[in-house]
């Protein structure tokens, strides 16, 4: 007798992130996958000739388009979802002093705001599956990396929410793993703002530096979007549950940041970007 179908939902699946990765990793194992992402034109092409793949246009901050998605779902599974992957996010640097709150406020939105709107909308769905939540924060939500504040308070608060979400959910027999992702090789630097360091900024000196921060390039440790996809299948495999360190340098940085004292943390961010001490007074 064969084993009955499995069915994966992720979100922000658009060509080289974490999310198209994801997407063909489920895929090896026998899953069916519905690929949602806000502009469809933005999906990998050749997704549109895979079999067992579903592409669906979906805006996660919009109550509207969830609601769709969770219909087309249900007819397709019959109500059921095995897994729910909350990948969608965005990346974003700059200065606390410089930061606009509105797109602060609309940060939230996305990173931690959106997940906990789908993981309400695909309850039933995922109840009915005994399925699994897969929430993506980030090893920035446990280190103070300069000029990320905002994207990780985000990745933070979406962290402990995923946790508490966790025992929540698994009175009702769903499972959930936080993903710490570390570096990872994708186009997380693509989805920014755009918003530049303004010109009467305290830290106009070192404008270009924070820039480059925005743009991948002390990504030294990164792995490939393949390898940490597999990683997370692998975890969805095994009925792994709470935080998994994947990516770059992950593991590390969740160590030092539980046992490192504060001061030693300071430090390595100091020296992690030298040039901020251009600015010291």
């Amino acid at each position: 007798m064969s084993s009955p179908q499995k069915y994966v939902l992720i979100t922000g699946c658009s060509t080289n992130g974490l999310g198209a990765a994801l997407v063909e990793i489920f895929l090896q194992h026998n899953y069916h996958v519905f690929a949602t992402l806000r502009d469809l034109s933005k999906a990998p092409s050749h997704f549109s000739s895979l079999t067992n793949i579903t592409l669906l246009t979906l805006d996660v901050v919009s109550p509207s388009s969830i609601a769709s998605t969770v219909e087309a779902a249900t007819k397709k599974t019959g109500g059921r979802l095995d897994v729910l992957v909350n990948n969608s996010g965005r990346f974003d640097v700059m200065p606390a002093l410089d930061a606009s709150i509105d797109e602060g406020k609309k940060l939230f939105d996305l990173n931690f705001w959106a997940p906990l709107a789908m993981i309400q909308a695909f309850a039933p769905l995922l109840v009915e599956a005994r399925g699994c939540v897969v929430n993506v924060s980030s090893v920035a939500a446990v280190i103070p990396l300069y000029f990320q504040s905002i994207y990780s308070a985000s990745k933070a608060a979406l962290m402990n929410g995923s946790e508490i979400w966790r025992l929540e959910l698994a009175l009702l027999g769903v499972r959930t793993l936080t993903v710490m992702a570390g570096s990872v090789r994708s186009n997380v630097f693509q989805n920014m703002s755009g918003r530049t360091v303004p010109k009467d900024s305290y830290y106009a000196a070192v404008a270009k530096d924070i820039h480059d921060l925005g743009d991948g390039r002390l990504a030294e440790y990164a792995i490939s979007a393949e390898a940490w996809a597999k990683k997370v299948v692998d975890a969805v495999e095994k009925g792994t549950t709470g935080k998994v360190w994947f990516g770059g340098a992950a593991s590390a940085t969740g160590w030092a940041a539980w046992v490192l004292p504060g001061w030693i943390m300071d430090k390595s961010m100091l020296d992690f970007i030298p040039w901020a001490k251009k600015i010291q007074r």
